[in-house]
């Protein structure tokens, strides 16, 4: 091991291509038909999502380096150029495999089962005289067709957003000849029109794309001319936000002031309909400033995404997954008193299989119990409509003590945390946005109660949002406690985060910026001595990501020592395993299936007396550096033995599994002989309740 560079760039694989290996993963399960037909409908739907997310704030930033001139590169050595070179031809056959699955696989599949997206040269004339009226009636009325001249420029064009080019034929009432106009499918219109049952043959699952309606009657916009070309067009833009925390006096109303420029950032893709001419798509690619690299052509409509409203709107019994009620523990079904139950013995939750009302609860009740005199809580991601922001509110205004760090820049949801702030200002909470510099991603609750003669605190610590309706899509852990130590760290790390003052030393929690990095290296270190001195020694770790370089050179070191390392990771992965001499005994991973992987768990061998860690942090630099994270021991013996048996459970999977091979490629396991093992259903039938 001695002479080996851990350092070197063949031992890490590129984050950004491993990213979308991830989405290959997503859209695998919209090609298994062993899922649910709807259900592979909604995989292609995210797929398309995750892909855009990809393009806005991956591609984006590698953009933004490229033009700044910048030949940094990561572990891997590929310079932004590069690897910028590889997301096109990777993410161009992904692409390819989306439309094909959606116009070779799941059309076909739709239709057989009773649902129908009819195309233009599929109406029958009962159907396209219905068409032509909502065209008149309903979306003829809201659309501006921009004809292009030195007096008509081209249009800004919003990010995402549908839009068509067109070729136009013939003398408009000024005698002008016009060659092109560009026309702008408004927001307000659904993407996806339903027929009704009359016209649709008494099936009551028709649907037609609003862009087929707008070719079709295209020609209706341009009296005595003639529509020769008529093409979908979507553009892609840079939607990270910049804001210099340092230079501004008010970050909530510097954010306000930003978000509308996400609409309008720097052009990334372009997206165009596979018919479109050469010399147009050119035009638009000159027009935006990109480069045939940037240029996706797609057979189909530009925005998968809106095939959202076919699964929304049928109720298609044996084509989703099979209704659950999430289970409740039993403690909480005989007690609904949850500050008694937790005098008595901590809570682990595993959402989505356990319910996350308990959560709910829990704030509700410290907002009407007379005894609580102080709330404390995170709020990364909750959404617009929040039973927990509500009873907050009523906390605050009932008199309680309420504080609340609110994270502004919470990626794509700072709009929602903006009126979260007011709301809870005007309630007369008070409100923080965390600490310049250091996004505030812990997921923490405390609760002050006056019980007799003393304050107790209670506490609440999770892997995920504070989020009711990511709590039934994510997995994710809370634990609910009253224990006396870790509520004084949770104390402590609140005080950091509203007020001023050296780091407070935590006797259990380890947290970013502080100490997680360092306590998780130390454990590794305590691992690799004891493979050294001969002891069994195993490590697993459960993230979404994993590409920190510090942190994989040191589970090289471990591998190379003899410490077996399991690593079971979502998304991105750097760490290539499998590399003789430095990685022969760590293997690593995926799950993907009916629910998004998003538990952070640590877990230690620890030479018999094994040490179990829940995080709200992924193993990437931001998380580890530049934001203020927790990671909790979970120690009640109960709840220690159901998270080791969780994570045995899911490196037992063999249906869901995919294992990343050495050439960063990943293989999708099957169950062969042995008996098929999913650990996402194995959790279904343990936790929850079937309806």
């Amino acid at each position: 091991m001695s002479d080996v560079d851990l350092k070197s760039q063949d031992l890490y694989i590129n984050r950004e291509l491993s990213l979308l290996e991830f989405n290959h993963r997503v859209l695998n399960q919209a090609r298994d038909p062993d899922t649910p037909l709807l259900e592979r409908l909604k995989f292609l739907c995210i797929a398309t999502t995750n892909l855009d997310e990809f393009f806005e704030i991956r591609v984006a930033g590698l953009k933004q380096k490229l033009e700044a001139g910048s030949v940094e590169t990561g572990p891997d050595g590929l310079p932004p150029k590069e690897t910028l070179r590889a997301i096109s031809q990777r993410a161009r056959q992904l692409v390819a495999d989306q439309y094909y699955c959606f116009n070779r696989e799941l059309l076909p599949a739709l239709q057989k089962a009773g649902i129908r997206i009819l195309k233009r040269d599929q109406w029958n004339n009962g159907q396209q005289a219905w068409l032509k009226r909502f065209f008149r009636d309903e979306v003829q009325p809201l659309l501006s067709p921009m004809g292009l001249d030195p007096a008509h420029p081209f249009p800004r064009i919003l990010n995402k957003s549908l839009n068509f080019v067109l070729a136009l034929e013939g003398k408009d009432a000024f005698g002008r000849n016009r060659a092109m106009a560009v026309l702008q499918a408004p927001r307000s219109l659904p993407r996806v029109i339903q027929l009704p049952r009359q016209q649709a043959g008494n099936k009551p699952h028709t649907f037609v794309f609003l862009s087929s309606i707008i070719h079709a009657f295209a020609d209706d916009l341009f009296p005595g001319m003639q529509v020769s070309g008529c093409y979908q067009f979507r553009v892609t833009r840079n939607s990270d936000l910049f804001v210099d925390e340092e230079e501004v006096d008010d970050l909530l109303r510097a954010l306000e002031g930003e978000l509308p420029a996400r609409r309008y950032g720097d052009e990334v893709r372009l997206e165009v309909a596979d018919d479109c001419p050469d010399d147009m798509a050119e035009d638009l690619l000159v027009q935006f400033g990109l480069t045939q690299d940037d240029l996706y052509r797609v057979d189909g409509p530009v925005n998968l995404n809106r095939l959202m409203a076919v699964y929304e709107r049928v109720d298609g019994t044996g084509l989703k997954y099979p209704s659950f009620v999430p289970g409740l523990p039993r403690r909480l079904a005989h007690n609904s008193d949850i500050f008694e139950v937790l005098r008595k013995q901590e809570l682990l939750l595993h959402h989505p299989f356990e319910s996350f009302l308990p959560v709910i609860d829990f704030v509700r009740q410290a907002s009407a119990d007379p005894q609580v005199v102080a709330v404390k809580q995170t709020l990364y991601r909750t959404g617009p409509e929040s039973a927990i922001v509500n009873a907050l509110v009523e906390a605050a205004k009932s008199g309680k003590e309420v504080t609340v760090v609110i994270e502004l820049r919470a990626r794509f949801d700072e709009a929602d945390n903006i009126n979260l702030a007011n709301r809870l200002q005007e309630a007369g909470a008070h409100v923080l946005y965390g600490v310049v510099g250091y996004k505030t991603h812990a997921k923490m609750i405390l609760v002050v109660r006056r019980e007799g003669r003393r304050l107790r605190r209670y506490v609440h610590l999770g892997t995920g949002n504070y989020h009711p309706r990511t709590a039934r899509l994510y997995t994710d852990y809370g634990l609910l406690s009253a224990d006396r130590t870790l509520a004084e760290d949770v104390h402590k790390v609140f005080m950091q985060l509203t007020s001023l003052g050296k780091v407070s030393k935590l006797k259990k929690i380890i947290h970013s910026p502080f100490t997680l990095h360092k306590g998780l290296m130390e454990r590794i270190d305590r691992e690799i001595e004891h493979a050294s001195s001969g002891k069994t020694a195993q490590l697993i770790i459960k993230v979404n990501s994993l590409v920190e370089p510090a942190l994989i050179r040191r589970l090289y070191e471990a591998s190379a020592a003899g410490v077996q390392i399991d690593c079971i990771v979502r998304g991105m992965c750097s760490l290539r395993p499998g590399v003789k001499g430095v990685s022969d005994h760590i293997r690593v991973r995926s799950i993907v299936g009916r629910f998004l992987e998003h538990t952070r768990v640590f877990w230690f061998l620890n030479g018999g007396d094994d040490e179990v860690f829940c995080a709200s942090a992924d193993l990437m630099e931001r998380n580890l550096f530049r934001r203020v994270e927790t990671c909790f021991p979970v120690q009640e013996k109960t709840a220690h033995r159901r998270l080791s048996r969780d994570l045995k459970s899911y490196l037992k999977d063999n249906s869901q599994a995919w294992a990343l091979q050495s050439d960063g490629q990943y293989r999708l396991l099957t169950p062969g002989r042995t008996k098929p093992h999913t650990a996402q259903a194995a959790l279904l039938d343990d936790l929850a309740e079937r309806s």
